[in-house]
């Protein structure tokens, strides 16, 4: 018993630590795994913005295609730019010695990020860069203080010039109807290609993606705990039925 106990113990410990560690206020996150056009949208962002450093070697090309409703000849031609084949697995070319000689360490493979993390911290994470001179590559982060990653968004989000306000939900002034809020970044030291709004939406579809990436089967997973369910309420019908049945006689 007391081996059991501290058996789950030590499985417990790494999320609790990892809970407790986590001081920084998120912005709210919910994923939505049956929303097609926002995974194919964030899968889109993650191709072009994130497998040049970070692989996701834990899923294959060819499932991501069918799960997200994308033609194999289309994923191919616009979204695989290594020489992969459409069944191979979701790799990059990054040698890995290299890039932790330009980074400081090894770009993680994401395929259970959100997983690790959490939805929120990896959403609030990709909104969290500001400009920092102290830093190597000039930014720094919110949510990852002193993160060796350069803001590769940059050209989308722009350059916060302060540090922007994670965790801290838009609201509506009562009397002018102003929006506090609205934008995480208050002041821009680089503008980006995109709007506050629409590169909110970006991030949630790329986080949205990575969630999906994390637990393909979770659809499928809920699908089958509803019918798991009805059989076990049918099943405790007939179990309590036969249980009545043979201690009818029992004095």
């Amino acid at each position: 018993m007391r081996k059991l106990i501290f058996g789950l113990f030590i499985a417990v410990l790494p999320a609790l630590g990892l809970a407790a560690g986590s001081t920084v206020p998120l912005d709210s996150f919910e994923s939505d795994h049956s929303d097609k056009a926002s995974l194919q949208r964030g899968a889109a962002t993650f191709t072009n913005y994130c497998m040049g450093c970070h692989s996701m070697e834990y899923a294959r090309y060819k499932r991501v295609a069918e799960d997200l409703e994308i033609p194999d000849e289309l994923y191919e031609e616009n979204l695989i730019f290594t020489g992969a084949k459409i069944g191979e697995l979701m790799k990059n070319s990054m040698n890995k010695d290299m890039a932790a000689d330009w980074f400081g360490a090894p770009p993680p493979d994401l395929t259970l990020e959100t997983r690790l993390r959490g939805e929120a911290w990896v959403y609030s994470y990709l909104r969290g860069f500001y400009k920092d001179e102290s830093r190597p590559l000039g930014v720094n982060n919110v949510v990852f203080p002193n993160v060796g990653m350069p803001h590769v968004l940059v050209g989308l989000q722009g350059l916060c010039a302060v540090e922007p306000k994670i965790g801290t939900p838009a609201s509506v002034e009562p009397l002018s109807g102003n929006i506090n809020n609205a934008d995480a970044c208050p002041e821009y030291a680089i503008e980006g290609s995109m709007s506050g709004a629409d590169f909110d939406q970006a991030m949630y579809d790329l986080t949205n993606f990575m969630s999906y990436m994390a637990d393909p089967v979770k659809l499928e997973r809920e699908r089958l705990g509803i019918f798991v369910l009805i059989f076990v309420a049918i099943f405790f019908v007939f179990a309590y039925l036969l249980n009545r049945e043979y201690w009818k006689d029992v004095h």
